[in-house]
């Protein structure tokens, strides 16, 4: 490790300020007090997301399909390194070994961050990375940090919606498993005649 790298942890995923329908995954300095955003699409927050709250979807996404093949073909994802900052892209390296050889594969920053979390693979920054794109958060703002991309019912797939289903009915939630199960019926084309639980 050159003296350059700076470690960087996964703060949270809140609402892009700068592109519409995107959203900002943000990264914190991890002895220090910046922070530094990264706009990331869709898939890739709900991504980041899951993992970060340790939800397990029915089948494996695509980052997961990725660390499956890691484990299978022996290779370890040894750090991230996002190296540059240029026209408004980060750019970033998997640093990777396998078999004795080491290996450096250039990803995009979301992809790259989203193995990572699921490698327990350190991410790391350069202090020119830094110093171009990080900044301090006010007190008043540490709240708004972590807020989740929420995806809607109609993003979700029968099966996550029958997850939920099961899951409202026993909390007791009734109005929600109302509007899951609607949503249930029109993904599947069937008219909506009430609660009908998975078995």
């Amino acid at each position: 490790m050159t003296e350059d790298k700076i470690e960087m942890d996964v703060m949270g995923i809140t609402y892009s300020q700068i592109q519409q329908g995107a959203y900002a995954l943000l990264l914190k300095q991890r002895n220090g007090d910046l922070r530094v955003p990264i706009v990331v699409g869709i898939p890739e927050a709900q991504s980041i997301a899951m993992r970060l709250e340790h939800v397990m979807p029915p089948r494996p996404m695509s980052h997961d399909l990725m660390v499956s093949m890691f484990h299978a073909f022996g290779i370890s994802l040894d750090e991230v390194l996002i190296y540059r900052f240029s026209d408004g892209v980060f750019m970033s390296k998997l640093k990777l070994s396998t078999n004795g050889q080491d290996l450096e594969l250039e990803a995009r920053t979301s992809d790259a961050i989203a193995l990572a979390l699921r490698t327990n693979a350190p991410i790391y920054t350069t202090q020119e990375v830094l110093n171009k794109t990080g900044f301090v958060i006010k007190d008043s703002e540490q709240g708004k940090v972590a807020v989740k991309p929420k995806r809607s019912l109609e993003d979700l797939t029968v099966e996550e919606l029958q997850q939920k289903l099961t899951r409202a009915v026993k909390h007791e939630k009734y109005e929600l498993a109302a509007k899951i199960q609607k949503t249930i019926n029109d993904k599947l084309g069937k008219p909506s005649t009430g609660i009908d639980l998975p078995n």
